[in-house]
């Protein structure tokens, strides 16, 4: 795959079925270059995910290029830098409990009625080798899903839940709070990106159950309903570790990925400790999928 120019920007893209790495800019001047701006939007509808390398960019102008995307938003788990509402702290730490779990395949915050459009992050401090992170294209995978597949799933509706997620290891207290602040959301299991028209497999590891499987046309009995909504739901969430979708990307200090949260997982690495890991996020608020 070559590299390609855009204006002032190289692109190289870095696999056949996502993400491409932009050379020669700063994302600090796209703070107030409307050209340059326009040009990393169209790359990243186009790609899905981009990468940098070397961006001096401070944390004034992180959440400035992303607030050009949209309003940002905090996260209820994640520590948020105080100086600079809307830049999520994910800080890993050699000192963090052993039994600590890094992630799972997921498109962010789909537990929230209006999941993010998108994400820039940063990275501040990582090992020398490990901790990678990996993203997936879901509009691939629904197009390489087979047909009969397709038909079964075209109206099909899913829970996502932060309090089965994040929520599972608090007290049950601060768990159905955390619930009752952000009550389970129903979004289509295959949604429609807003921009580019492409239908996208929109389940993840936030993604519970089914909510209108129970039907004449899938139902015989009750184990079709409790086994087989359950087998489909996984067969699907699965997709996203097919590694033909996928792309692999080893940070490195100052190095940044942006990413379009509506039609990409993504999945972080835990392979470090007891190394430092420190990145920081501006997730962009989006709008509700159909």
């Amino acid at each position: 795959m070559s590299v390609t120019t855009t204006r002032r920007i190289r692109v190289e893209p870095l696999s056949c079925a996502i993400g491409a790495e932009l050379l020669g800019l700063q994302l600090g001047d796209a703070v107030r270059d409307d050209a340059l701006f326009a040009d990393i939007r169209a790359l990243l509808l186009a790609h899905k995910v981009l990468f940098l390398r070397d961006q001096t960019i401070s944390r004034a102008d992180h959440v400035a290029f992303a607030r050009r995307f949209g309003e940002l938003e905090d996260h209820p788990v994640a520590g948020s830098d105080p100086d600079h509402p809307g830049l999520v702290r994910i800080y890993k730490t050699p000192d963090a409990p052993p039994d600590r779990y890094e992630n799972a395949w997921h498109t962010d915050a789909t537990w929230r009625e209006k999941p993010p459009m998108g994400c820039v992050l940063r990275c501040v401090e990582c090992p020398p080798v490990g901790g990678d992170t990996m993203w997936a294209n879901m509009a691939l995978a629904y197009d390489r899903l087979p047909e009969h597949i397709r038909q079964q799933i075209a109206g099909l509706r899913a829970r996502h839940s932060i309090e089965a997620t994040f929520g599972a290891a608090m007290p049950i207290e601060k768990r159905l709070a955390l619930k009752a602040q952000f009550p389970d959301a129903e979004h289509p299991v295959v949604r429609t990106h807003p921009e580019t028209g492409e239908k996208v497999l929109f389940v993840n590891s936030f993604t519970t159950h089914f909510t209108n499987f129970h039907t004449a046309a899938n139902v015989r009995c009750g184990q079709d309903y409790t086994q087989g909504g359950s087998a489909l739901l996984q067969y699907l969430i699965s997709q996203s570790a097919i590694p033909e979708y996928q792309v692999r990307w080893r940070w490195k200090p100052n190095s940044v990925a942006i990413w379009d949260n509506r039609s990409t997982q993504h999945y972080a690495v835990m392979d470090y400790p007891p190394c430092h890991r420190k990145m920081e996020r501006a997730g962009i608020m989006g709008d509700t999928p159909f």
